[in-house]
């Protein structure tokens, strides 16, 4: 009996000390640069950042799970706009820890026009230092510009439809980003 408690003392602990350890993570801000990825699209096709710097805008939004209610709200309002978007020069594409096939089914499902990519290990959430939220991984929308730095954040865990709205409110504002 007291070996048990003593191994669930020590999970406690080890959980505890990783949790408050994954809170410490910085979370990037206006004027900040964006880290370099690279992740799998839903496609299986690499997806480079460094490939749309000095040629577009990114819109990148993160979001916790494919087919969920608020998230399936989100991405198909990017769909929605994906056109007036591509218009204000940006490209847009989204980011969670489901895999490759998950994307590929919330794509073909939803029609969405954009890239899905696949960050299994959450290790592109965790350079962005987006907050779990829960037990998810938090909804956040970064605006990029061409050199890489972030002119505009937009955050809002139930209201999903409002991120591409943002986004494409703040692109159009600036035109000369």
């Amino acid at each position: 009996m007291k070996r048990i408690f003593a191994i669930c003392y020590l999970v406690l602990t080890l959980s505890s000390a990783a949790c408050s350890q994954s809170t410490r993570h910085h979370t990037l801000t206006i004027g900040g640069t964006i880290p370099t990825f690279t992740l799998l699209d839903q496609d299986g096709k690499i997806f480079k950042s460094t490939d749309h710097l000095g040629k577009s805008d990114l819109v990148i939004f993160f979001y916790p799970k494919d087919e969920s209610m608020v998230c399936t709200k989100e991405a198909c309002r990017f769909r929605d706009r994906y056109s007036d978007l591509l218009k204000a020069g940006a490209v847009v594409i989204g980011i969670n820890g489901g895999s490759v096939a998950s994307h590929k089914q919330f794509q073909q499902h939803d029609q969405l026009p954009y890239p899905l990519l696949s960050d299994s290990a959450n290790l592109v959430l965790t350079a962005f230092g987006i907050p779990r939220q829960f037990f998810m991984t938090g909804r956040k929308t970064f605006v990029v510009d061409k050199t890489g730095k972030i002119v505009f954040t937009y955050s809002s865990a139930v209201n999903g439809t409002r991120h591409a709205e943002e986004a494409l409110a703040y692109l159009q504002n600036h035109p000369d980003r």
